[in-house]
């Protein structure tokens, strides 16, 4: 089934699983399928779109998740220069074709039209542009554009917001994206290796303000813009702040886990 995408982006798994309601009005969360959630940081070849999607197919089929995010411009590499990947992109069908097989949305990141730093929703049904970084570094701002609103992803009844690499250290972007009414926050990042605290702090502070689950997609390996030595360290994170699941620096490394409801005691470890 092609997804349907209304104000807030919805994906409709298919008709096997029923989408759940959520009251984000404080009278608390209707019962729901736990979220089968994957960060993957897989290798990466600059500019090779056709072999990152490769990649990422066999990250996806590896995974066995229903989200799989992957980290900041994953399908090009951190190459600013990189020319943009459309939703039409023949290079995608691979990772297209994973999505189908195994029923998961892959959250990819890339340049697009508009020059834009983006993260592509890729369902069964094909790609579309879900998200555009909304605060950009220094040099991505010679090239790029900011996005001009904060998205949430509606994943089987649970609401996704998202966010790439700088949109997580600025508190204004968690501030708006939670407004909406969110229970996971997941981002792709690129840092380097002595930066990896970063991700820690940036997590703790979304938790500790928003009580909700984080998911991290954190770039390993080397890449451009001067990252040889990328961070990695992926993750998912409790609503309290918790690590809950956390890969190595190396690239290829992945982590999964099953998020339940508050209501519903915590999660499963995948």
């Amino acid at each position: 089934m092609r997804p349907r995408y209304e104000v807030i982006l919805r994906v409709d798994h298919g008709a096997d699983r029923p989408t759940a309601r959520v009251d984000h009005t404080g009278g608390g969360a209707e019962s729901r399928t736990p979220l089968r959630l994957a960060v993957v940081q897989p290798p990466c070849v600059p500019l090779d779109v056709a072999a990152n999607a490769r990649a990422h197919a066999a990250a996806v089929r590896a995974a066995r998740a229903r989200l799989v995010v992957f980290p900041e411009l994953s399908l090009t590499g951190y190459e600013l220069e990189a020319p943009v990947v459309s939703v039409d992109d023949p290079r995608l069908a691979p990772l297209v074709e994973a999505c189908a097989e195994t029923g998961a949305l892959a959250l990819a990141g890339a340049p697009v039209t508009g020059d834009h730093i983006a993260m592509l929703a890729v369902t069964g049904g094909g790609a579309t542009v879900a998200y555009r970084k909304m605060w950009l570094g220094d040099a991505e701002a010679r090239r790029f554009r900011p996005g001009d609103a904060p998205v949430v992803l509606d994943v089987d009844g649970w609401r996704v917001g998202l966010a790439i690499c700088k949109d997580t250290g600025v508190a204004a972007h968690a501030d708006r994206t939670a407004a909406l009414g969110i229970d996971v926050y997941a981002a792709g990042v690129l840092e380097l290796e002595r930066d990896a605290a970063v991700i820690d702090q940036r997590v703790h502070r979304i938790t500790t303000a928003h009580r909700v689950w984080v998911a991290v997609a954190s770039f390993a390996g080397s890449t451009g813009g001067g990252y040889t030595e990328a961070a990695g360290r992926s993750g998912v994170w409790t609503p309290d702040g918790a690590e809950y699941a956390r890969a190595g620096t190396d690239p290829g490394e992945s982590v999964s886990a099953s998020l339940t409801s508050p209501d519903r005691g915590g999660g499963g470890r995948g």
